[in-house]
């Protein structure tokens, strides 16, 4: 037996909130309605993102809230960075678990995820055929226009060519369309994120390693964009730009780069690089990487853990535009 399962269900601990899934969890395998490790994993990793906000946000398992809910679900990058069918399965998990953690222990139910899906349709009917369109994705000509924009970069020339903005710019989009990398994830990449070592080109980034709420993981950057990458990295080393961040929003004070100027500059480079349409684009460059990757043989699997991905349905959209006809290069 988990001790774990002996903490106080009150206590603002990571104790606390994992005793309430392993007894949920443990009452699903009793009974078979659990029988999937795969789905034991999801769980997990929606269980533990929650687990870590909450408990830094000193908030306890038996009083979390709508606002606190959705507090957490802004803090996962909200409607612009998260897919309504994760929320909508991240709040059926918050539910079914409080619920069952009630029944145990002699308490009111916490009808708080159930109250927010009430409030949202968006989030509720997730899983309707309407509400389940195909992801958008860059066609082939667009794809090869865009990476032959963002390569017109050349060592030696960045600087004096391009002011080092417009080469983090062109830098940042790269790795959404080359290695899959959300808004947020480029905005938070560290330089010790960046790996050249052991590489096929000498000096050139090749694979990238992505931290932070869902679960770590590496991912591999396009030959073409690991050398753009390579142009930044000495751009921002000869303009001395300080920080830990790979892209700045600063040069004088190498300070993160904000959601919105980010978003800005990723519009500008897609509309300065002649595609149609810029709005939402930033995700039709991590679509168009999937699919690109599942076109070319990759399983599944391997696609989704280097998108840092653990909702299936997400996998299933992707595969439901590659059993059709596509054109990507």
């Amino acid at each position: 037996m988990n001790l774990e399962l002996f903490s106080d269900p009150n206590d603002v601990s990571p104790a606390s909130y994992r005793a309430a899934l392993a007894e949920w969890i443990a009452q699903r395998e009793s009974t078979g309605l659990l029988q999937r490790e795969s789905s034991m994993q999801v769980y997990g990793h929606m269980w533990s993102a929650l687990t870590a906000w909450a408990v830094g946000n000193g908030v306890k398992l038996t009083s979390l809230s709508t606002s606190d809910l959705e507090a957490f679900l802004a803090s996962r990058g909200g409607a612009d960075e998260l897919s309504s069918r994760y929320a909508w399965r991240l709040l059926r998990l918050v539910d079914r678990v409080m619920s069952h953690h009630a029944q145990v222990h002699g308490n009111v139910p916490n009808r708080a995820a159930s109250e927010l899906l009430a409030a949202r349709p968006d989030i509720k009917y997730a899983n309707a055929a309407d509400a389940d369109p195909l992801p958008e994705f860059l066609p082939a000509t667009e794809g090869r226009r865009l990476v032959a924009y963002l390569s017109a970069v050349r060592p030696g020339r960045a600087a004096a060519g391009q002011g080092w903005q417009e080469v983090r710019n062109r830098a940042s989009v790269g790795l959404m369309l080359g290695a899959g990398l959300t808004p947020g994830e480029v905005r938070a990449l560290a330089l010790a994120d960046v790996v050249t070592e052991a590489g096929r080109l000498k000096g050139v980034p090749w694979k990238l390693r992505i931290a932070g709420a869902a679960p770590a993981r590496e991912t591999p950057v396009a030959s073409w964009a690991g050398q753009l990458l390579r142009v930044w990295l000495d751009v921002r080393q000869e303009q001395r730009i300080p920080g830990v961040q790979v892209f700045p929003s600063t040069r004088l004070t190498g300070k993160p780069w904000g959601k919105v100027a980010q978003y800005n500059a990723t519009k500008d480079v897609l509309q300065t690089a002649g595609l149609d349409n810029v709005e939402g684009g930033s995700f039709r460059l991590r679509h168009t990487f999937a699919l690109r990757q599942l076109k070319r043989g990759k399983t599944p699997e391997e696609v989704a853990r280097w998108l840092g991905v653990v909702d299936p349905g997400v996998m299933a959209r992707y595969r439901r535009v590659i059993s059709a006809p596509i054109d990507l290069a």
